[in-house]
């Protein structure tokens, strides 16, 4: 048994003095002890509880009593284990009362540890019980530590065996507090915002061949691995969300294998507005496409006929989103976009005789009268024109369509110029889609040839037709296209000719607005919210290059030029060249250092609100 203390010892302990200790009090009985008057001293107010050694070591207790059983006299220090009571002793509670002075303590109440017997009389250390926590059960009754995310740490406990049911002893313990040792603080490492994406390839029929097309060329540089089929389209690369193409995140950092994972988790990333408006969602997908034969005549719906047409029939309008779309060219590229102007589809009812027998002569006469009226009476009657053309009867239609091809082609074989009526154009329509009425649309429709960087926008009910070429495309997120012609998929000609916007309109270019923060920036701004294009042509001269940070998720193409991109929650640079993808989170910065000496071209897709 040791001697009582007392003093200035080590640990804040009061010195030794030659007392020796009593037995120990925490037996059963009634004998009561004064404490001193001055109250506890500061070993009497160490911190005591199961397990506890010091300040949360693990391993055997080393801790003191806190009775008073003397003036003057102090708690007396065990530096071990000895040998006494058993676990069928009284276990007692913690009591602050001997902590102010004055207080009268039973010797019953014995040493204030929670759960444990008196400090000079406790058994040997049980072996540690291993953490409860588990997926299951995220914290452990032992120990309270939590069990967060999917990693799981060691936990020591130092817990002493139950006293036998049915002992006074049994009905007064307590479920311990804590456990030997401190778990270690979890924290969550950091998702960066910024990462490059593998983005999926649609080889849909109309695509261009191989290696010819752009599609395949930005595959092949970005990725050394991929193998380009020569006798397989690559039509469409998607960059985006979308559940029919979502890109893949190549940063072993981040356990969401896809874009779309990654930003339900993380919809702060997509900026406040655009998270509110579109509910969490990346709001468009931006594509690049390679056209080698004609797309479908089409149009996509405003909001109120895509609800109206999802209800309807769902197989062929998946969403009840409206398609809003616009085309940069990447190269030359062909499209009929909107109708003509009144005058020059009346020259061709003049000039194409098998073109005025589809439309009648009814309708024709209505079209040329409405000349010299009003907006609304042209449109009336344009439709008409439409309307009758293309819900001609189908045997008509290829009757008058081999006319119109061989008189054509004759005239070509004769050495005649047949661009007034758009005779090379016909005949490769023709070839593509033989007895199609939509090879009839380009004399309804504006026929547009966009030069690199040129652009058009395709509001709702806006007819179009992507021909030929390889453009950037960037759409809201929909499948819903009505279709006509050029296309062996559903077509729906009551719905479209009603659909349709006839107003006439010969300049269909969209131009972008240069920005006046960014001398080499370029802003295709259309009129709806869901998307905005941005086109950056940075000369080789400059060795780094700031993209312009915005309240938006983008995503961000390289299409010629070699660059390193860093940012300052990058922990490593992200190497990008030609066809190289890059996810870019909102208000992050980007700074993008020229590898080489050679111009930069870049489109970025985002929501600019």
């Amino acid at each position: 048994m040791r001697l009582w203390e007392q003093g200035g010892g080590p640990r804040g302990l009061p010195g030794r003095a030659d007392v020796p200790g009593p037995t120990c009090p925490g037996r059963a009985g009634s004998e009561r002890m004064a404490a001193p008057q001055g109250g506890l001293s500061a070993a009497g107010r160490g911190r005591a509880g199961p397990g506890h050694a010091g300040r949360g070591r693990a391993g055997p207790l080393r801790t003191r009593c806190v009775r008073q059983v003397g003036p003057g006299l102090a708690a007396p220090r065990v530096d071990g284990w000895a040998p006494g009571a058993t676990g069928t002793e009284p276990l007692l509670q913690r009591s602050r009362q001997g902590r102010e002075g004055g207080a009268r303590v039973d010797s019953d109440a014995g040493c204030r540890l929670v759960g444990s017997p008196c400090s000079l009389c406790v058994p040997p250390p049980p072996p540690a019980t291993p953490c409860l926590a588990s997926a299951e059960e995220p914290s452990c009754p032992l120990c309270r530590w939590e069990r967060r995310g999917l990693r799981r740490r060691a936990c020591t406990h130092r817990l002493r065996p139950p006293p036998a049911p049915g002992t006074e002893a049994a009905a007064r313990v307590r479920v311990p507090r804590g456990c030997g040792a401190r778990p270690r603080k979890l924290t969550r490492r950091p998702r960066p915002p910024v990462f490059p994406l593998s983005c999926a390839v649609q080889h849909y029929a109309w695509g261009k061949m191989g290696s010819s097309s752009e599609v395949a060329q930005l595959l092949a540089s970005s990725d050394p691995a991929a193998a380009i089929s020569e006798d397989k389209p690559y039509a469409e690369l998607w960059m985006g969300s979308h559940p029919r193409g979502d890109a893949k995140i190549l940063d072993d950092r981040i356990s969401q294998k896809t874009l779309g994972q990654w930003i339900a988790e993380n919809q702060d990333c997509l900026g406040s507005k655009v998270k509110d408006m579109f509910h969490g969602k990346l709001p468009f997908l931006f594509k690049v496409l390679s056209v080698e034969t004609a797309l479908s005549i089409q149009a996509h719906p405003n909001k109120e006929l895509a609800e109206k047409l999802h209800l309807q029939a769902p197989q062929h309008y998946p969403d009840a989103n409206h398609k809003p779309e616009m085309a940069v060219a990447l190269t030359s590229f062909q499209g009929l976009c909107g109708f003509r102007p009144v005058e020059e589809i009346l020259t061709f009812l003049t000039k194409v005789p098998e073109f005025q027998f589809l439309i009648g002569d009814k309708a024709a006469t209505q079209l040329k009268q409405s000349m010299g009226g009003d907006s609304r009476s042209m449109a009336s009657a344009l439709q008409s024109c439409f309307s009758h053309l293309m819900k001609s009867e189908k045997k008509v239609v290829v009757e008058q369509l081999n006319l119109l091809v061989k008189r054509i082609s004759q005239q070509v074989a004769a050495g005649n110029n047949m661009e007034d009526i758009y005779g090379e154009l016909l005949l490769q329509l023709h070839q593509q889609y033989p007895g199609d009425i939509g090879c009839f649309a380009i004399y309804f429709l504006n026929l547009l040839t966009l030069k690199p960087g040129e652009a058009m926008f395709l509001e709702a009910n806006v007819p179009h037709a992507y021909l030929k070429g390889d453009c950037v495309e960037c759409m809201a997120c929909s499948d819903n296209t009505v279709r006509a012609g050029l296309t062996p998929k559903f077509i729906d000609v009551p719905t479209l000719c009603e659909m349709l916007s006839y107003t006439p309109s010969k300049d269909r270019l969209f131009l972008p607005a240069r920005s006046q923060e960014d001398p080499y920036l370029y802003i295709y701004d259309p009129p709806v919210p869901d998307f905005t294009v941005m086109k950056m042509q940075v000369p080789g001269s400059v060795a780094e290059y700031n993209v312009l940070a915005v309240d938006s998720a983008s995503i961000l193409l390289v299409v010629q030029g070699r660059v390193t991109a860093s940012t300052p929650t990058a922990q490593t640079p992200i190497p990008l060249q030609r066809g190289g993808v890059l996810f870019i989170g909102a208000n992050e910065r980007v700074s993008l250092k020229l590898a080489v000496p050679s111009d930069l071209l870049l489109f970025r897709a985002c929501c600019l609100l």
